[in-house]
């Protein structure tokens, strides 16, 4: 069924950060759509915590913090692209703050706060909510731009390429995108001279997530499908603090609580332990040391959980500048004003993704990306506390000035035909799909997470196999829902995390295997190819 709305120039899939701020920028001089699964801010701009960062202070320099993401990325980084991120991050937060985002002040300036892996305050912050002001702001102005149609409730199935042309080109360009219609249960073909790939990362590939529920890799497995190539799958971060709370299963605790003086303790010894880690850096040590660190605690002496303590700090300072998490962890009778916080390391940001250029280009003609779909080469081997939503407004904003100055040559699209429903059913057990669902994120937090091993890789490869013929035997012969649209992404995005992981024969940052500990003295990519 194709789609009523008029044909506009550019479709972006996604609506967080990435994809509006490239829609903005293009609706200068185009008509843009923006599909969204579910709601407009559904997806992970809304759940940021900590804030962006940002070379704002005198005492700071792009060098510090160029420095600052290399070495958190354990040297994998393309320089080129933090630097071109970097120098750009003022610039990102001026047009935010333009947009009406608004920012802590302090003494009539912007609040600094400073979080692990940074050697200078430089995270600009709302509170410990700076991803649904930041989201607030930008559905605000999308919303109001007569150019921007913004279309919510839609799922995103594949792309469309030259394969979909009734009259098939062999151009090898990407025309826009099928999607269902979540409120039909209809397949609407959204055709458009470009697309933006916004489509965020595959955090729900695995049990335990501070992602949201729809971060299912759609973005990764449908450009994967579609032919272009992704790199560092294996580079999935975990953030160190997660609340441990067998009722909310996903509530982040920022890096800032430990960036403005929390201690991580041991509550069987009652001693604090990242003395035995990272010495010099303790806390504030970069993401992956900090997880692998609480891991290892937990499993050495047999806990569920380690503490997060900043009760030492004055009970106004707390609560001023962590309102949000300090009213959520008092509804559940923890007060972190006067006892600490338990936490768990859990998934939190996909570092690799779909290859783009510093245009966010990628290999497919008509497609660009940006955001944490895509890998740019910003993160390397881990991301730097706070440079993601940095990297979504400079890659977002990249994209579409690349469209605009290239316009003239993109072509309209040819007549593309339209989804076939004609050999399948409604389906009759939904319980295959629950079923798969959590037995890919189990398999793949069991097998797949914070230490890994080659034999426990290879039982992932193993069962992603076994499950790959019967999902796909279920898609073939069912119609499409959610549910089922994000199955087959889920477990496409496994097996390319997998893939990845067992070709890396190092430990580098996040990819820490016991079969490889050391780290190889060249820093290299792990690029697949479709």
């Amino acid at each position: 069924m194709a789609s009523k709305q008029p044909r506009p120039d550019v479709i972006i899939i996604g609506s967080g950060a990435a994809g509006l701020t490239a829609a903005l920028t293009l609706a200068t001089r185009l008509k843009v759509l923006v599909l969204a699964k579910g709601t407009l801010s559904d997806g992970s701009t809304a759940w940021a915590q900590g804030g962006i960062a940002a070379v704002l202070d005198a005492g700071d320099t792009f060098e510090n913090h160029i420095r600052d993401t290399m070495v958190a990325g354990a040297g994998l980084n393309r320089l080129e692209t933090v630097e071109y991120v970097i120098e750009r991050a003022p610039h990102a937060i001026e047009r935010l703050i333009a947009l009406g985002v608004p920012f802590n002040q302090q003494a009539g300036a912007l609040h600094l706060t400073r979080e692990g892996g940074h050697s200078h305050r430089r995270i600009v912050h709302v509170d410990d909510a700076t991803g649904r002001a930041v989201q607030d702001a930008l559905v605000s102005a999308a919303q109001a731009h007569p150019n921007i149609t913004l279309l919510p409730g839609r799922s995103c199935i594949d792309l469309i390429t030259g394969r979909h042309e009734a009259r098939y080109s062999g151009s090898g360009r990407v025309w826009g995108v099928y999607a269902l219609n979540e409120a039909t249960g209809k397949v609407e073909a959204h055709t458009a001279r470009a697309t933006v790939l916004a489509a965020g990362g595959a955090g729900r590939c695995y049990l335990f997530s501070t992602s949201p529920r729809g971060a299912t890799g759609d973005g990764i497995a449908m450009a994967w499908r579609a032919g272009a190539r992704v790199s560092n799958m294996e580079m999935m971060q975990f953030h160190p603090t997660c609340l441990y709370n067998l009722e909310v299963k996903n509530f982040l605790v920022t890096e800032a609580v430990r960036g403005e003086g929390g201690w991580l303790i041991n509550p069987r010894t009652g001693k604090r332990f990242m003395e035995f880690y990272d010495a010099e850096r303790m806390e504030l040590a970069p993401r992956d040391v900090v997880a692998r660190a609480i891991d290892s605690e937990i499993k050495r002496f047999g806990l569920d959980y380690v503490h997060l303590d900043i009760s030492h700090k004055p009970a106004g300072f707390v609560r001023e500048h962590f309102p949000m998490i300090h009213a959520k962890l008092l509804g559940l009778g923890i007060d972190m004003t006067a006892g600490p916080i338990p936490v768990v390391p859990a998934q939190h940001y996909t570092c690799g993704g779909v290859l783009i250029d510093l245009a966010g280009r990628t290999d497919l003609p008509g497609l660009y990306a940006a955001g944490e779909c895509t890998e740019s080469g910003l993160h390397g081997a881990n991301r730097l506390a706070s440079n993601s939503l940095l990297e979504c407004f400079v890659f977002g904003e990249a994209a579409a000035h690349d469209i605009l100055e290239r316009w003239s040559s993109f072509d309209a699209p040819p007549a593309i035909r339209p989804w076939d429903e004609s050999r399948v059913a409604d389906s009759d057990e939904e319980v295959v799909i629950k079923q798969n669902w959590t037995e890919i994120r189990r398999f793949m937090w069991n097998y797949v997470g914070i230490v890994r091993t080659t034999k426990r890789l290879e039982r992932a490869a193993h069962r992603i196999k076994l499950l790959y013929d019967e999902v796909e035997d279920y898609y073939g012969h069912f119609r499409v829902t959610t549910d089922l649209i994000e199955l087959r992404n889920l477990l496409q995005c496994a097996d390319l995390i997998v893939r990845s992981a067992l070709r890396r024969h190092e430990s580098r940052g996040l990819h820490y295997t016991l079969d490889y500990p050391a780290t190889s003295k060249q820093a290299r990519d792990t690029v697949l190819f479709p």
